[in-house]
């Protein structure tokens, strides 16, 4: 299997209690907290990589830059986006946008790395 620039992969979710700066424990506020931004935004990259990757291998994040723009109160709508836009051997680089329905709510680039699935958790013992 090729991984090739391009790939993509989108989710839609609504802001709700559990996702807030107040319940994540990132802030005093009640709106999308970044931990949970950041959490949505990798899902969405190792979404575009399903059934992407080699038999018994997958990705690892390794590197975050995240801009969180704008809140998102509870309730809002929020469409994450991730492109695969740069392969260097097993390092893979995505660049990923949030956006609600007047503005972009974040940016992030977020790289990953192909690593054997067993061997990766053998090195943990």
């Amino acid at each position: 299997m090729t991984i090739e620039p391009g790939l993509r992969a989108e989710l839609l979710f609504m802001v709700e209690h559990e996702d807030t700066a107040i319940k994540v424990g990132s802030g005093d506020v009640p709106v999308l907290g970044t931990p949970r931004l950041l959490a949505i935004a990798e899902a969405v990259t190792t979404r575009a990589l399903h059934d992407r990757l080699p038999p018994g291998h997958t990705s690892v994040g390794t590197k975050v830059l995240l801009e969180h723009r704008a809140a998102s109160p509870v309730g809002t709508h929020v469409e994450v986006r991730a492109e695969l836009v740069e392969v260097d051997g097993r390092r893979l680089v995505f660049q990923v946008t949030a956006r609600d329905r007047r503005r972009t709510v974040a940016t992030a680039t977020i790289e990953r790395v192909v690593v054997d699935r067993e061997r990766f958790l053998a090195g943990l013992a």
